[in-house]
């Protein structure tokens, strides 16, 4: 046990020597905590942070506008859990404006039109505010000017916040694939490796045949067997990502089933899957760990191209991938932001789970 501790303080201390794997892993706990709190940070806390301006569409960083809110009138009965990750319903309407006054018991605003020509002014009764609000009262309460930071995608919505909400549908890919390409493969690995004889053949024969069928393909074949959606993505990256983690996980078994430790467990009676689970699986995780990384960016990466390909998830949800689709085109009409900035966004993230990756590997590498 005292050896096992110093070997983990030793691999702790390796990985704190290593700055680009510090730095990657406080910067994934920084977009970690983006992607929880993601609705409280985004200037737009509607569902998806979808809320469409099409007069403001494919504005610069830094755009602002006076924006008007009218009130629906209608109540929306959320908890503060539903309003934590799922967004705000907002069902009031939103109104990019040039200027406004009050002539009686009519509001008249001049919605915002680009260029020269002037915007057709519209007249909206006072009725639709609360009765009990003045006019200086609605002016603070519904008129607000608003900048939008990263600007404004092709369909006037807040590029910020369709940033921030599509953290969590990076995250989200990556840690249920993780966790699916895991249990298949710690599973079916230690099988093959600790079993051995007809069980190993064929397992490996599995392996083989999955290997061999390019990624992107096996993923495409799957989500259009299970259907488009979130979750259908999900399970079709996971499904694809255990094969090498067999691999591994029965090589490692392999050479550990010979040690002297499992064969004293076996002489004292342990059954098959205490030795597996106890004995060698513990001692066999140190190469998963790091794989476990590299799956995190891949299926980061394969999301984000089955978004780009229309197959990924669906909108109006804020994917990554989906936003370069949306907006590649306008790289060459001098607005290359709107698909640079989510390009950006996958690339650092990426680059972040390898980097993290490699300082595990250098940390846990006990012959080094």
């Amino acid at each position: 046990m005292a050896k096992s501790n110093s070997l983990t303080a030793i691999a702790l201390q390796r990985f704190r020597k290593n700055f680009w794997g510090v730095l990657s892993f406080w910067f994934i706990v920084f977009c970690g905590l983006i992607a929880m709190l993601a609705y409280i940070l985004a200037p737009d806390n509607s569902q998806n942070a979808n809320q469409m301006h099409l007069s403001i569409h494919s504005k610069k960083p830094g755009f602002s506008v006076q924006m008007l809110t009218i009130p629906s009138g209608t109540s929306t009965d959320q908890s503060l859990f539903e309003r934590l990750f799922f967004g705000v319903k907002n069902l009031n309407t939103e109104i990019p404006i040039e200027d406004f006054t009050f002539e009686n018991n009519i509001l008249k605003v001049t919605p915002y039109t680009e260029g020269e020509l002037a915007g057709i002014s519209k007249s909206i009764e006072l009725d639709n505010f609360p009765q009990r609000l003045d006019k200086d009262e609605i002016v603070q309460t519904f008129i607000r000017n608003q900048t939008f930071f990263l600007g404004t995608d092709k369909y006037g919505r807040d590029l910020l916040s369709r940033m921030l909400i599509g953290i969590r549908i990076s995250f989200s890919i990556g840690f249920v694939a993780v966790l699916i390409s895991l249990l298949l493969g710690v599973s079916i690995g230690a099988i093959a490796g600790y079993f051995g004889g007809k069980m190993d053949v064929f397992i490996m024969w599995l392996i083989n045949v999955t290997w061999s069928i390019p990624t992107l393909l096996l993923v495409i074949a799957i989500t259009l067997a299970l259907g488009k959606g979130f979750w259908q993505v999900f399970i079709a990256v996971g499904l694809t990502m255990w094969v090498e983690v067999a691999r591994v996980v029965r090589g490692q078994v392999l050479s550990i089933k010979e040690m002297q430790y499992i064969t004293a467990a076996r002489a004292l009676g342990y059954n098959h899957f205490r030795i597996i689970t106890r004995h060698i699986l513990p001692n066999s995780l140190a190469p998963v760990i790091v794989i476990s990384a590299a799956n995190f960016a891949g299926a980061i990466l394969i999301e984000s191209g089955l978004s780009f390909l229309g197959i990924g998830a669906q909108p109006p949800m804020a994917s990554w991938g989906a936003m370069i689709k949306d907006h590649y085109s306008y790289i060459i009409l001098g607005k290359a932001y709107l698909a640079v900035i989510p390009g950006i966004g996958i690339m650092s993230l990426v680059m972040a789970f390898m980097l993290i990756g490699n300082a595990l590997r250098d940390a846990l590498d006990v012959k080094g």
